[in-house]
């Protein structure tokens, strides 16, 4: 017999004081914290102070019965697990009583090992549904909508409708070029959602073979296939209650996109080599980086599962799309890596000028990379244009490019420059505040650019410089 969870505290409830008192003596000598109440008017008074794991109660008591203890229990401290004991022909009652969400039953007599091991699964159950309460929390906290970080005006209409479609159970299709962060999205949707203390599963369609992809999300019986060597739940009971992300789900074939298409109808599953369904409720995300209206034209994926999937369509905009975002997404690379190795690596003005003129054919993900690399082989903390190997077809255009928008720079810091000095009659400190740098970083500019105070004091505030 497993140990039982330390001090795990119970309070048995049977207006039979015999019973009563040989349960709690049993249940003490196993380790645990045991009270005991006569009645159920008894047992309720003292759920109201709280901090039992478990109640073990009598269905049958007079005048307040173990469903009303039940109802108790579950409205003062949810978390708290019950276990009814009730007679013979008292036990269709308490399979009612695990419908309105009791743990578990146990037939008068019983014997003292059947107790034990229903109290301890009954407590395994309460340990578990702590940790998923824990675990929801830092999912949270690590893929809420701030982990979709950009400022440009693409992702700002995203963030907007992930955070509108979160809050409701409609299927989402998310559509993006690999690397952009579609699972991303789809954590942030589950994140922001009333499941997110239930499981978020992903899964992956293009890295399964087809024989095996209705296996995984469906379950499977004990000899449904070779190497089927025992029952098996799949991904979507895995799911249940949560999301599910299925991922390039453009790579399935016609039969299983049959199944999934029923899924989605009925919300039921049938694990291969069963006939009974099995009831779910998942809340399906899909994604891919395929056009799937252009898979639907061609035959290749059936129309009816578009639109099953696509209630909301989400689109994950490429990194070339949002290049603003490019510097914003490299210093978090950066300060995650810093996190993480202790490091103090440091991004220079000429590395962001640089990552500025690449494409990122791998979007995100190939940024990430390349920032990974850069901190863990650089010789010093800062990191310049040299540690950024690009691809070796970009690097003359990005040379190249790097001048020329060295140069726009140059340009637009002269034009804040003179234009401040106008409007603030050359008063460099009033300059610097305007401009939000340090006094000393003003002066060392002006000194790189040439910028005198003589001529513009009192100018035109609004003058343009070339």
């Amino acid at each position: 017999m497993n140990q039982p969870e330390l001090r795990a505290r119970i309070l048995v409830v049977d207006d039979q004081k015999n019973m009563r008192a040989t349960t709690a003596l049993m249940l003490a000598h196993q380790g645990y914290a045991v009270e005991e109440a006569g009645d159920g008017e008894t047992a309720i008074g003292m759920l109201s102070g709280g901090g039992f794991d478990l109640v073990l109660t009598d269905l049958k008591m007079e005048p307040l019965d173990g469903i009303a203890v039940l109802r108790r229990t579950l409205e003062v401290s949810p978390g708290t697990q019950v276990v009814l004991m009730t007679a013979y022909g008292t036990i269709d009652s308490a399979v009612e009583a695990m419908r309105l969400g009791a743990a578990d039953y146990v037939a008068k007599p019983f014997k003292q090992e059947e107790l034990l091991i229903r109290l301890q699964r009954a407590l395994e159950r309460r340990r578990l549904m702590r940790e998923v309460g824990v675990w929801a929390g830092e999912f949270r906290q690590r893929f809420g909508l701030h982990a979709l970080i950009g400022r440009s005006s693409p992702m700002r209409e995203l963030m907007t409708k992930v955070g509108r479609v979160a809050g409701s159970d409609a299927t989402v299709l998310v559509t993006g070029e690999s690397g952009t962060g579609k699972e991303l999205v789809a954590r942030a949707i589950h994140a922001a959602s009333t499941r997110s203390a239930r499981p978020f599963v992903a899964v992956n369609c293009a890295a399964i073979t087809e024989t095996l992809l209705e296996s995984e999300l469906f379950g499977h019986a004990k000899g449904a296939f070779t190497g089927a060597i025992k029952a098996r739940r799949g991904l979507f009971e895995e799911a249940d209650g949560g999301s599910l992300l299925i991922d390039e789900v453009a790579e399935t074939s016609p039969g299983f996109q049959a199944k999934l298409l029923r899924v989605l109808q009925e919300g039921e599953i049938r694990r291969v080599g069963e006939n009974a369904s099995v009831s779910v409720n998942v809340r399906v995300i899909a994604a891919t980086n395929r056009d799937l209206r252009a898979a639907v034209a061609q035959k290749r994926f059936r129309e009816d599962l578009f639109y099953r999937l696509a209630v909301v369509p989400l689109a994950v905009p490429s990194l070339r799309e949002r290049k603003e975002d490019v510097p914003l997404l490299a210093q978090h690379f950066v300060e995650r890596y810093n996190s993480r190795s202790g490091a103090k690596r440091v991004l220079t003005e000429a590395a962001v000028a640089r990552l500025m003129t690449y494409d990122f054919p791998g979007n995100v993900r190939e940024l990430e990379n390349l920032v990974e690399k850069a901190a863990a082989l650089a010789g010093q903390d800062e990191l310049g244009p040299a540690d950024f190997a690009l691809d070796s077809a970009e690097l003359p255009v990005a040379e190249a490019a790097v001048g020329a928008l060295a140069h726009a720079v140059e340009i637009a810091e002269r034009r804040a420059i003179e234009a401040a000095v106008r409007l603030h009659a050359a008063d460099l400190a009033a300059v610097a505040h305007e401009l939000r740098i340090s006094p000393t970083t003003l002066w060392r500019k002006m000194k790189k650019l040439g910028i005198s105070t003589q001529g513009l004091r009192g100018g035109d505030p609004h003058a343009e410089f070339t």
